[in-house]
C-alpha cells in the first residue's frame, strides 16, 4: 500500500515561506502524478498544485500562481511544495496525493488521486 508522508508545516507570518514535503514509499514514484491540495475550516477541499510523473508539466489555483512552486526528486521519492509570499488565506491542512491511473498526468481533480497523505498544517498569521 502508498504511503505519504507530509512534513513541514508550521506557523508563519503573512510574507513568509515554507517549504511542505512529501515522502512517498511502497511506490516507484516516477510512475505517479502527484498534487498537493488543502482544507481550511469551513471550506471545502481545494486544488494547490499539480505535477506530472518526470516533472515536466506543473499546474495551479489561481490562488497560488507565482507564489507556490511544486516539484519532485524521484530518486528521493519525495514532492515539494514552496510556498512564498504567504497569506492568512493559506491557512489550512495541507495534503499530498499521488495517482497512478492510466492516461493521467496532471489533474486537479482530487477523484483522480487513489493515494492521500495524513496533512501538515500550516498556519499564517496576520
Amino acid at each position: 500500500q502508498v504511503q505519504l508522508v507530509e512534513s513541514g508545516g508550521g506557523l508563519v507570518q503573512a510574507g513568509g515561506s515554507l517549504k511542505l514535503s512529501c515522502a512517498a514509499s511502497r511506490l516507484i514514484l516516477s510512475n505517479y502524478a502527484m498534487g498537493w491540495f488543502r482544507l481550511a475550516p469551513g471550506k471545502e477541499r481545494e486544488f494547490v498544485a499539480a505535477i506530472s510523473w518526470i516533472g515536466r508539466r506543473t499546474y495551479y489555483a489561481d490562488s497560488v500562481k507565482g507564489r507556490f512552486t511544486i516539484s519532485r526528486d524521484n530518486a528521493k521519492n519525495t514532492v515539494y511544495l514552496q510556498m512564498n509570499s504567504l497569506k492568512p488565506e493559506d491557512t489550512a491542512i495541507y495534503y499530498c496525493a499521488a495517482s497512478a491511473r492510466e492516461g493521467i498526468s496532471l489533474s486537479n481533480s482530487p477523484a483522480v488521486y487513489d493515494s492521500w497523505g495524513q496533512g501538515t498544517q500550516v498556519t499564517v498569521s496576520s
